[in-house]
C-alpha cells in the first residue's frame, strides 16, 4: 500500500491544530494579524481562503518560536526572515505552487505584463507580483484593470534609463557597475514619489487615513 501523499496547502484551522501543540495560545487572529503584518502571504483560493503551504507553516513555527523564546520583535523577526529568502529565479512549477494560481491564470498575467521571464524562468519579484494581483483581486481588480499599471512602470523605467545613459557611454571598466547603482538609488526616489502622490491624491479626494475625525481605527 503506498504511502499517503505529502499535503499540498493547509486551511487555516488545519494549520492551527498543527502549530497548537506547540503554542497553546495560537489562533486564526493572531495568523491573520501576522498575514496583515507581513510575516507570511498565504494562497487564495478562488473563493478566497487561505491557502497555507507547508513552508508557510515552517515559517509561522519560526515566528512564533523567535517570540516565544527570544522575546524578538516582529520587525527584527521580519527582517531576518527577508534576509533568508533566496534571490535566485524560480521556475513556472515553482511560481504556481507559491501561489496558487493556475496555468490560465499566470498566461493571463505574463498576457497583460504583469509578470515577466527571462526564457523558463521568473525573477523573485514575479512572487510578489502575482501575491499583489490575487489580493486585489478580493477587491473586484481585474488582471486587465492593471494594464494601466505596466504602462506607468514602462514611463518610470524610461526615465530611469535616460537618466543613467550617460553613464552607460563612458568606457571605463566600471561604468556597468555604476550605471546598475545608480538606477536602483533612482527607482527608489522614483517609487517613494509614486507613493507620496497616490497618498496626496488619495487625500485630496477625501480617501486619507486620517478623516476630519482624526485616525481610523
Amino acid at each position: 500500500m503506498s504511502a499517503e501523499p505529502a499535503r499540498a496547502y493547509f486551511g487555516i484551522g488545519e494549520v492551527i491544530a498543527q502549530l497548537r501543540v506547540e503554542f497553546p495560545d495560537v489562533s486564526v487572529s493572531k495568523i491573520r494579524f501576522l498575514e496583515a503584518e507581513g510575516l507570511v502571504q498565504p494562497a487564495r483560493s478562488p473563493s478566497g481562503y487561505r491557502k497555507f503551504a507547508p513552508t508557510d507553516v515552517d515559517r509561522l513555527r519560526y515566528i512564533l518560536t523567535a517570540q516565544r523564546d527570544r522575546y524578538l520583535p516582529l520587525r527584527v523577526i521580519k527582517d531576518q526572515l527577508d534576509a533568508d529568502q533566496p534571490a535566485g529565479p524560480v521556475s513556472r512549477r515553482e511560481l504556481l505552487d507559491a501561489t496558487g494560481i493556475d496555468e490560465a491564470k499566470l498566461a493571463e498575467l505574463e498576457d497583460f505584463g504583469l509578470v515577466m521571464r527571462s526564457g523558463r524562468q521568473y525573477p523573485p519579484q514575479a512572487l510578489e507580483a502575482v501575491r499583489a494581483v490575487i489580493a486585489l483581486g478580493q477587491y473586484g481588480v481585474q488582471a486587465r484593470n492593471l494594464r494601466v499599471l505596466r504602462a506607468s512602470v514602462e514611463r518610470e523605467t524610461a526615465l530611469v534609463e535616460q537618466v543613467v545613459a550617460p553613464i552607460l557611454r563612458q568606457r571605463s571598466p566600471g561604468a556597468r557597475g555604476r550605471a546598475s547603482v545608480t538606477a536602483q538609488e533612482i527607482a527608489s526616489l522614483v517609487l517613494a514619489a509614486h507613493a507620496a502622490l497616490i497618498e496626496m491624491m488619495l487625500a485630496d479626494a477625501g480617501f486619507s487615513a486620517a478623516g476630519p475625525g482624526g485616525p481610523v481605527p
